[in-house]
């Protein structure tokens, strides 16, 4: 009877180290959701998820759940240029785009323009 109160002991020690280790196991696995969360990924409800998922999968998502919450900074999105690249390149697409839509335009207004000269010389004929 006398080693009982470290069975007992023993036995608490045990519940809180198993316990310990059951959160410790999900904080764990709930950093790539708290990445995701402080850099407004666009995916973070899936991270999260998969996450979980992860759990039951014995841990086989969750470094590639750490990358795909790393990837994405709201600076820049998902590619690795700085925000005046993007600037740059996004003035030259629409730059592009204001000179094709200038040419489709120019386009419809000759288009327009034939027409009218058509029903024009319709109606002089009628007349």
């Amino acid at each position: 009877m006398s080693g009982r109160g470290l069975d007992f002991f023993a036995l608490g020690l045990l519940i809180v180290i198993s316990i310990t280790l059951v959160y410790a196991i999900i904080y764990i696995h709930d950093i790539p959701y708290g990445i995701a969360k402080k850099r407004n990924h666009p995916h973070q409800d899936a991270i999260h998820t998969a996450g979980w998922v992860s759990l039951f999968l014995m841990h086989a998502l969750w470094p590639f759940l750490w990358i795909w919450a790393s990837a994405y900074r709201p600076d820049r999105g998902w590619g690795m240029m700085n925000s005046e690249e993007r600037r740059e390149i996004k003035e030259a697409l629409v730059g592009d785009k204001e000179k094709k839509l200038a040419r489709e335009l120019a386009e419809v207004k000759s288009r327009l323009a034939t027409l009218e000269k058509r029903m024009n010389s319709k109606q002089k004929k009628e007349v």
